[in-house]
Formats: C-alpha cells, structure tokens, sequence
C-alpha cells in the first residue's frame, strides 16, 4: 500500500504526496495558516489513474487537518467534490 508523506516548508506550503519506486505519482499541493489548511491542487501520475491514491491524500489530509484543528478551504476542484458528495464526513473541517 501506498505510503502518503507531508513536506513542509518554513512558511508552512507544501505538500501531501506519494511516491512509486523513488519517483512521485501523486501530490496534493497546501498551505498551512494559524487556522486554515488551504488545498490548492491534487494530481495523479495518468499511469497510476484508478488506483485511489487521491483518496489516499485526501484521508491524509483531513486527519491532518482535524489533529491540528484547521478548517480546511477547498480550492482545489477534486477535494470540492470529494466534500461536497460527502458532507456529513467533512463537516467538521469543511469552511464553507
């Protein structure tokens, strides 16, 4: 199974991403803020298409997300529809 990692940099923007035999196949961009986990994109390598590794970031993310406490702005368009076909599992870290 795939393993999601979070880099980071000073000014708290980055990344969840996942990486295949030391190349990355996915990669689901952030930035972090006082109060707010903002999703700016997420991308899949075409060839690892189908294999539910958004998902897999996706979860990552949200359980980021609710240990620290931010509400999460979803800007990038994956994670919109991700919360918006499943609201009452996001709820909680949704801002609308």
């Amino acid at each position: 199974m795939s393993e999601v990692k979070l880099r980071l940099d000073a000014r708290k923007r980055g990344a969840f991403y996942i990486e295949e035999e030391g190349k990355q196949v996915g990669e689901m961009v952030i930035g972090v803020s006082e109060t707010a986990l903002t999703v700016y994109h997420t991308e899949v390598d075409e060839n690892m298409s189908g294999k539910g590794l958004a998902k897999l970031m996706l979860d990552e993310m949200v359980d980021y997300a609710r240990k620290h406490e931010l509400q999460v702005v979803p800007l990038c368009e994956y994670v919109h529809v991700q919360f918006k076909r499943h609201p009452e599992e996001y709820q909680d870290v949704w801002k609308k």
